[in-house]
């Protein structure tokens, strides 16, 4: 069995004429990142691997959940292919995937993510918000072929924050 989990990026900063790709995390992405990532452990599988958009906001948030994880930084493997918007690019990427790797960690960007667990998953999400956590579970051994898939787990930080008076 496959198991992928899809994290959007935390909520970027627009405070700096900078390249899109360039846009670091803003306050609220980096609390959000804290925010799930201290809540995800006991959805997560005994081992996993991290790979991350070369993104600046989505390296940021592929750290500090690496960190929170207590998983080493350069562990996470970082690839120019997931800075895309489209989720034919993110399927093709997924799909080719080491099949030594059985339970998958990604950190992306939107609109991919939310087409891709909506064409992979069982539950439709109208969108995957900014440092929202989707896992798929798929009955395949090899990435290549998997195919519609079971979403086991969807947290996103406005549940977590719904119950304190804070936010």
């Amino acid at each position: 069995m496959k198991n992928l989990i899809l994290i959007r990026h935390g909520k970027s900063s627009w405070n700096a004429p900078l390249l899109d790709k360039d846009r670091p995390l803003a306050s609220r992405g980096m609390q959000d990142a804290h925010l799930v990532s201290m809540q995800i452990g006991k959805h997560l599988p005994k081992t996993f691997t991290i790979v991350s958009s070369t993104a600046k906001r989505a390296s940021e948030t592929a750290i500090i959940f690496a960190q929170n994880l207590s998983c080493p930084i350069e562990s996470i493997i970082f690839k120019d292919e997931l800075y895309t918007f489209d989720d034919r690019q993110l399927e093709k990427f997924i799909k080719s995937c080491n099949n030594d790797y059985d339970n998958v960690i990604l950190f992306g960007h939107n609109d991919a993510i939310t087409n891709f667990v909506n064409k992979f998953g069982n539950v439709f999400i109208d969108n995957v918000p900014t440092t929202g956590f989707v896992s798929i579970n798929f009955q395949s051994n090899d990435w290549q072929s998997i195919d519609k898939g079971k979403t086991q787990q969807v947290i996103f930080p406005r549940d977590l924050k719904k119950y304190d008076s804070t936010n």
